[in-house]
């Protein structure tokens, strides 16, 4: 520049970095513009203004409502206390769809809102109906008037009442249909108001599964998602209008879903202090997101325990979820490593998170994981210290921000039926008809074509060969090994499979045979779904009725737990344990047969479905009859076995309402003689877990113990161990029901079923039998077999006050019955009373369970 000042060249400069400075500013202040933004305020004629935003009303838009609304009704409301966006509705008595014209594809949130109500024409009651967004099933039969009210009222106006529910699709198309189709002929869909906004990339399709802490691809860019929930850890409501500018997402508080009400601090820093690094943006949470916290209080002693922070979201079943979790560090000091685990469903999902090497000063980081879920209906989010951290000032966990979305399952379903069984109006059926009519064509083709190809096989699965197996053999207990083929083995097209063999660990069916048994895996003969998969009623070639528990390969349960099952069962046989009648691995499927128990499991009969309740002294021999498959579990075998998943779904009920535990996937071998606990990562269901084994990962018989007490408070008071709906000091019911037995009340929470049918006598000692259970400490706890003997003297203190009642005037001579004295303090001559009865108990059963056995575990049934 010659010529110039250098005075001039300076200003020069620094005017252009100060201008660049400006526009990057501004580019941060509003980082994002979304190539589409549909917000449509269904069945209005005048666009609307609200939350900054200004929603068009759908009869103003063009193109926008299909032919196929034709029928459609706008319907409003004059009410002045609903909010301005739900007054008006767009009612589809036949079905109808809106078709959503996009710029540009990818990613975009589909947002709804339904407000059900009244209108002269239409009843909120009646409203049942599906939605679908491309191909894929947002939501089946879904009813509004009775859903679950998820949105915070002070998000929208104050109007309450209504449902919210938020997804997110990748559009392939150049253009996004969402359709609405009734239930049946007598109900009717509606919307409210609909948003349709493109989404930035902030979905990765890397992910991290359990205990891997490198992610890996799950296929997500094919996926839709539904967001579950969406937390700013220790900070406040943040709604549309606060949220980046753009996104428009909600995130409520934390405090909803956080079930430990002591032992965390909430902390913040400012907005301004908060750094975005390359791979993450505002896009990702807001500021005010990473900007608040909680932390995990630190312990006073330096050895002493650290706690964990613990959230309980409602979830739906057999689902995969992705979670995202935010962490930034707002306690950042030179030389902190703070260092911690995150643990999903009571299990290890990362290892040793770092965020002081990770992300730096104030610095921002989020990690992904995906988890099934295949029987629960809460999935638990915690982050703690590992087990021996050491300094725990650099162990304690934090966190910011949790987001939990559903993924859609193998039918392109959020929420059970697929779009394929969703059930159209008559009106939807007839415009349907041509493509039922080629689609039923084309399946009956391909089962002619899949008929003769299954004839071809079965004249050549005749051909016997020799036996040939590539199945890796199962190890016995004592050093030994079998190998999975029987002495006959069959060829089918598929390759050479065992057929009807028998080994000591029961008998091994063919794959064929279970497809047989369960009418190829009819859902109508489902009858449970567990962790490791579903359960199917079946009928064996012999007219014997199974129980057969087929893997879920999305399961986080697997070869590892199938093994434990077969062993296990092979070597144990007792009337209170469920039986193993055999097995089949073939073709990557892993089956068990049981057998049959006819009335379910125990909690069935407690809560949750219409069935009569059990009476106090069937509670009570239901307990019994359980503590004694556990005490023969703990006592019976040559070295004692741990359950470790005690809880009222694996305490089955067979036709006479006996009790017998089952799912011993996640069992393990107790301590020798010269150990006093097992260490082992900590695996069981949330609500059931041993508070000491959890903390420290020693697992002993008293874990059991301990379960077997939530249980027995389960028993008594009919409703789930964990709650996360109710109050937060009601949540857990083991703490609920102990508050209520230290207070002497403990009648005051009982079934309402049992009210004025339990002595007091019996309910006392039920009462102080669950406590010593439930004590925090194991060594407080007492063995299994004095819980049995405590349980007995409960049914004879009821069984004593039914006398007395009938002969109120021998009331003076009660005591003269034969009821035994308090329990004894002297532990040596219980164990030999208990097991002197169990060893009895089973003479008396081995005849006629041998017989019974030996019949179904014949290699040909007949």
């Amino acid at each position: 520049m010659m010529g110039v000042p250098h005075s001039f060249s300076m200003w020069l400069l620094l005017y252009s970095w100060s201008f660049l400075m400006v526009i990057e500013l501004a580019r941060s202040q509003n980082p994002y513009n979304p190539p589409d933004t549909f917000f449509i305020k269904c069945g209005a004629e005048n666009n609307t203004n609200y939350d900054t935003r200004e929603w068009q009303g759908d009869s103003t838009v063009s193109g926008l409502l299909s032919s196929s609304s034709q029928d459609s009704v706008a319907i409003s409301s004059t009410n002045s206390s609903i909010g301005s966006l739900f007054n008006t509705a767009r009612i589809f008595p036949k079905g109808g769809s809106y078709t959503f014209k996009v710029s540009q594809g990818g990613r975009h949130w589909v947002r709804l809102y339904f407000f059900p109500f009244a209108h002269q024409d239409f009843n909120p009651s009646s409203a049942s109906f599906s939605v679908l967004a491309g191909d894929f099933t947002l939501l089946s039969n879904f009813k509004p008037a009775t859903d679950t009210i998820i949105s915070s009222p002070s998000i929208y106006g104050g109007s309450s009442g209504f449902v919210f529910k938020e997804y997110n699709i990748n559009v392939t198309e150049k253009s996004l249909v969402i359709s609405f189709l009734p239930s049946s002929n007598s109900s009717y869909a509606f919307i409210n108001a609909m948003e349709v906004v493109s989404c930035p990339d902030i979905f990765v399709d890397s992910v991290s599964a359990l205990g891997v802490n490198s992610p890996s691809s799950i296929g997500l860019p094919s996926m839709a998602m539904e967001t579950m929930h969406r937390v700013n850890v220790g900070g406040p409501l943040v709604t549309p209008v606060n949220d980046t500018p753009s996104i428009y997402r909600t995130w409520v508080g934390h405090k909803s879903n956080l079930i430990v009400d002591a032992g965390w601090t909430e902390i913040q820093a400012d907005l301004v202090s908060i750094h975005y690094g390359p791979k993450t943006s505002k896009l990702i949470a807001p500021p005010i997101v990473y900007s608040t916290a909680v932390v995990v209080d630190l312990p006073q002693a330096t050895n002493a325990e650290a706690l964990n922070l613990t959230w309980s979201f409602p979830i739906a079943a057999d689902y995969t979820y992705m979670i995202r979790l935010h962490f930034c560090e707002l306690q950042y000091s030179t030389g902190l490593k703070r260092a911690f685990n995150v643990y999903l469903q009571n299990q290890t999902a990362f290892t040793t998170l770092d965020l002081g090497l990770t992300v730096g000063q104030y610095g921002v980081y989020f990690v992904d994981f995906s988890l099934t879920v295949l029987s629960d209906t809460s999935l638990w989010v915690q982050a703690g210290s590992p087990p021996n951290s050491g300094s725990p000032q650099t162990s304690a966990a934090i966190a910011n921000g949790i987001e939990i979305w559903k993924l859609n399952n193998s039918q392109l379903s959020l929420d059970g039926a697929s779009a394929g069984t969703v059930s159209p109006s008559s009106d939807s059926k007839t415009k349907l008809a041509p493509v039922v009519g080629g689609v039923v064509g084309g399946v009956a083709a391909f089962a002619l074509v899949m008929l003769a190809i299954c004839c071809f096989c079965r004249q050549r699965a005749k051909v016997v060969k020799q036996p040939t197996s590539s199945w890796v053999p199962l190890p016995m207990h004592g050093g030994h090994s079998i190998s999975l083929v029987s002495k006959t083995t069959v060829v089918s097209g598929a390759g050479s499979y065992a057929s009807s063999a028998q080994s000591s660990m029961g008998r091994i069916f063919s794959f064929s045979e279970i497809l047989e048994a369960t009418h190829n895996f009819d859902e109508t003969l489902v009858i449970g779904v567990g962790g490791f998969g579903k359960v199917y009623q079946g009928e064996l070639d012999d007219g014997i009725t199974v129980a057969i528990k087929r893997g879920n390969p999305r399961s986080e349960q697997g070869i590892m737990e199938f093994q434990t099952e077969i062993e296990m069962l092979s070597k144990l046989r007792h009337r209170h344990l469920v039986s193993l009648i055999g097995y089949c691995k073939e073709n990557q499927e892993m089956v068990l047969v049981y057998e049959l128990m006819a009335n379910g499991p125990l909690r069935s009969h407690l809560y949750g479905a219409n069935l009569s309740p059990l009476s106090w002294r069937q509670r009570l021999e239901i307990c019994i009859g359980a503590a004694r498959g556990l005490h023969y579990l703990h006592t019976g075998a040559t070295q004692s076995i741990i359950h470790r998943d005690v809880k009222t779904t694996n305490i089955l009920l067979d036709e006479n309402l006996v009790a017998k535990v089952s799912d011993f996937g996640l069992s393990k071998t107790g301590p020798s003689l010269d150990q006093t606990h097992v260490s082992t990562a900590v695996k069981g269901s949330f609500g059931y877990l041993d508070p000491e084994y959890f903390r420290r990962q020693q697992l002993t018989e008293k874990s059991d113990v301990y379960s077997f007490g939530v249980v027995l408070m389960e028993v008594l008071c009919a409703r789930p161990a964990i709650n996360p709906a109710l109050p937060r000091d009601q949540v857990n019911i083991a703490e609920w029901a102990m508050h209520w037995q230290s207070k002497g009340m403990l009648d005051q929470i009982i079934d309402p079923h049992l009210v004025g049918s339990i002595s007091m006598e019996s309910l006392s000692k039920f009462g102080e039998t669950a406590e010593k259970c439930l004590a925090e400490d194991g060594i407080s706890r007492p063995p299994m077999g004095q819980v049995l003997w405590n349980l007995e003297y409960c049914l004879q203190l009821q069984d004593a006050a039914g006398a007395r009642s009938v002969h109120e005037e021998s009331a003076d001579r009660i005591s003269e019955l034969p009821i035994l004295p308090p329990v004894r303090e002297e532990w040596e001559e219980s164990v030999e009373i208990n097991r002197s009865f169990v060893d009895n108990d089973e003479e008396q059963e081995d005849a006629t369970m041998s017989a019974v056995f030996s019949r179904m575990v014949r290699p040909n049934g007949k």
